[in-house]
């Protein structure tokens, strides 16, 4: 079991929490015809983040993993890359890492935050001043 964050282009997701929830249901399906390792498929700024993200929480798998970390290494991270969505899967012991790096870094490239391991599963947006503003939990 692993530590789910998803970064999203906020243009892409419906602003309603139910709307939102069968979106998400629906992308994490899975079926846009392409790999889901590379950020090259990916609306701008998610790509911008990944690429930032990768940084500190390196890519398992795809054209950005590096072959110089350890199997083992508790910060490798699982990214399921999508053009409208960024899944990530990280190691429970990184998740209040994970979560504040993602979160501020979603922030800066100005998309959105879901917070898929969480109990409340909270959706954040761009404020438009260059941060997140809460937008609907569960």
């Amino acid at each position: 079991m692993s530590y789910d964050l998803m970064v999203f282009a906020p243009e892409a997701a419906p602003k309603d929490r139910e709307a939102f929830m069968e979106w998400y249901d629906s992308q994490s399906e899975w079926e846009e015809e392409h790999s889901y390792d590379n950020p090259e498929v990916s609306a701008p700024g998610l790509r911008a983040w990944f690429l930032e993200m990768i940084q500190s929480f390196p890519a398992m798998n795809g054209p950005f993993s590096s072959d110089d970390l350890p199997e083992d290494e508790a910060s490798v991270t699982d990214y399921s890359v999508g053009q409208s969505v960024i899944y990530a899967a990280f190691a429970w012991s990184k998740a209040e890492q994970a979560y504040e790096a993602m979160f501020s870094l979603a922030a800066k490239h100005g998309v959105g935050f879901f917070n898929a391991s969480s109990e409340n599963a909270e959706v954040w947006l761009p404020d438009g001043k260059g941060g997140l503003s809460l937008t609907h939990t569960a």
